[in-house]
């Protein structure tokens, strides 16, 4: 594999991704790798016994325990206690039926259910904390538990669950706490699975799995709807950390060290982030901070301590990330002491923070290091390309992984793309409809996204993410909005104020756009915003004339009609889960925020326009 050098960059061994184009009629295309996907094991459990075996006192998963302090696990435990788990499982008679459910976040009790649990061939579902912690109805949770029917229910600390769980619990479930067990709730302890005495029962079981043994359930965000159950097969598992690992061939070179909060209930953190640390012997210290305010002085504080050599984060919290390394020259140092690679995924990442981060690496450690980012979803397990090569902007999602086909079918006037190959998933979990609809007549998944050439001429130059296919819209004119340039380019123009955008206009004269505030930035236009509510920033005249000042910079460099935002509305309060406004990833359901707020939607066509409208001057 070719050592990526670049001057000034930091030299990391890559895959040689490529591509051969088969060209059909009316402009769709299938491009297939050129490089043969190679041998991966039938279960991540054989990922388990090689490291057991082969290096038994590496520490496989860290976490902070209650005291504060780093809690270790090595890979020799790590087997004894999922060998004792599965036995616990197998001796309640869990299946596919009657799966394992997860309601907190990650943690060591978490990572080892998860092992067994795929030792036991029983599969389990992460599902996501805030439908038990945020959501007060608890609908999306209770519609999880009718669909899964689960026979055992796991939460670390009990007590936060406790409402979630009296909400869903039925007699024919085990419930598990590892601490703060709920009064009047009958529930048995982590440490009583783990005194379980593995018979011959869980080798026979472990024997039993194959490739399309499901290994988990993981629940879609539910942006347009209640969260669909989508099956995870350990093919899927197996054959994708195999693709992951030929792309970013250093992988293989020496065992990983990452530092990652990204949520286990997710297929980034759960799937591929988990999954390269088990496939290739690594370490995953698990941070248990985010990208907030409150939780980025966690992160900081980890990442102060442990060196990672690549690491993940969203765009934003990149972003927050980046103003502490721009602090705290201790952080600088450990964080870019020896990181090969930085990944984002979830959103485009914003070009001030991109540069930022090159050009702290630079102080720190004398290069920059190489920025790229995947493409996938929860459906393809989810790794289906990266580019392997640097790039210089957001966007480019490079070329498929080996094993993968990439149909590109013409949909109004971008490229839909859709998915075929053995990391893609089987189906969705007892909703043979839904899953009928998500795959076309060759057997191609419908991702529902849209890519398109970053050069048309040279297919090997790879891809760039186009946005949804079903978010574009036409004004009244006829004229189409590409949904995704014009939300990206417009967070771009109010960076850093604005988290996210709804665009509206559909059949109207004009793009109109609500505006989602990020709160933390606002706060930083003044000391007098430093205490203010949302609802405060959203009427104070700093943060209408920083945005408005930015809308019409963006007008007088529009083109026409298609990329003019005309008028805008900072909203007052942030999106609701239970309203469906937001999915627990934090993504934006435009729909659903149109629809509750179609006031606003109005205010942004009515003439004159009302005072808290701001319009666009060119």
């Amino acid at each position: 594999m070719p050592i990526v050098s670049v001057p000034g960059m930091r030299p990391v061994r890559m895959g040689a991704l490529a591509v051969d184009m088969e060209r059909r009629a009316a402009a769709a295309a299938v491009l297939r790798s050129r490089q043969e996907l190679g041998p991966y094991p039938r279960s991540m459990i054989d990922c388990l016994d090689r490291w057991a075996d082969e290096a038994p006192e590496r520490t496989f998963l860290a976490d902070r325990g209650p005291d504060g302090q780093w809690r270790h696990c090595s890979y020799r435990e790590a087997r004894e206690h999922a060998r004792a788990i599965a036995q616990y499982v197998l001796d309640l008679n869990l299946d596919a039926d009657r799966p394992v459910v997860v309601l907190s976040d990650n943690g060591i009790e978490h990572g080892l259910i998860a092992l067994g649990c795929m030792m036991a061939g029983v599969p389990f579902a992460p599902v996501s904390p805030a439908y038990s912690l945020i959501s007060t109805d608890h609908s999306k949770l209770r519609h999880i538990f009718g669909l899964l029917t689960p026979g055992l229910v796991f939460a670390a600390d009990g007590q936060p669950f406790e409402k979630a769980v009296r909400a869903v619990l039925t007699e024919d479930m085990q419930l598990v706490f590892a601490r703060a067990p709920v009064e009047g709730l009958t529930a048995a302890s982590f440490d009583d699975m783990l005194a379980a005495r593995p018979t011959d029962a869980v080798d026979r079981a472990n024997a039993a799995v194959g490739g399309d043994t499901i290994a988990k359930f993981l629940f879609t965000s539910g942006s347009t709807g209640m969260p669909k159950a989508v099956i995870n097969t350990q093919r899927m598992l197996c054959c994708n950390q195999e693709m992951i690992a030929t792309a970013l061939a250093f992988l293989r070179d020496e065992p990983p060290v990452m530092v990652d909060w990204l949520p286990w209930n997710h297929t980034a953190g759960g799937n591929h982030n988990y999954g390269i640390a088990l496939y290739n012997g690594g370490t995953l210290y698990i941070d248990d901070g985010a990208p907030t305010p409150a939780g980025i002085a966690r992160t900081v504080r980890n990442l102060e301590e442990i060196a990672p050599t690549l690491y993940f984060n969203v765009p934003k919290g990149y972003e927050m990330l980046s103003e502490h390394l721009s602090a705290n020259e201790r952080l600088r140092k450990t964080f870019f002491s020896r990181v090969k690679l930085l990944q984002y995924a979830g959103a485009g990442l914003a070009q001030h923070v991109w540069d930022a981060l090159e050009r702290l690496a630079q102080e720190a450690a004398g290069e920059k290091i190489m920025i790229v980012t995947g493409y996938g979803s929860t459906e393809t397990a989810p790794f289906a390309s990266t580019t392997t090569w640097p790039v210089t902007r957001p966007g480019e999602v490079g070329l498929p992984a080996p094993g993968l086909e990439l149909k590109l079918v013409p949909a109004s006037e971008k490229l839909e793309v859709r998915m075929r190959g053995p990391s893609i998933t089987p189906g969705y979990w007892r909703q043979p409809e839904k899953t009928a609809e998500c795959f076309d007549d060759e057997g191609f998944y419908r991702i529902g996204d849209a890519l398109k050439f970053v050069d048309p001429e040279e297919p090997n130059k790879g891809l760039l993410f186009d946005g949804r296919v079903s978010e574009d819209f036409k004004l009244s004119t006829g004229t189409w909005v590409n949904m995704a340039a014009v939300r990206g380019a417009l967070i771009r123009g109010c960076a850093p104020l604005v988290r996210d955008v709804v665009l509206t206009g559909l059949n109207r004269n004009h793009i109109g756009a609500m505006l989602f505030l990020d709160v933390d930035a606002a706060r930083k236009l003044s000391p007098v915003l430093a205490q203010s509510t949302e609802a405060e920033l959203a009427a104070s005249q700093a943060v209408r004339s920083a945005i408005s000042g930015a809308l019409d910079h963006m007008a007088q460099q529009a083109t026409g009609s298609s990329n003019l935002v005309a008028r805008a509305i900072v909203l007052d309060s942030p999106p609701a889960m239970d309203a469906n406004e937001m999915t627990d990833k934090g993504s934006i359901n435009q729909r659903a925020v149109m629809e509750a707020r179609a006031t606003l939607v109005e205010d942004l066509y009515a003439d004159p326009a009302p005072p808290h409208v701001i319009v666009a001057k060119r």
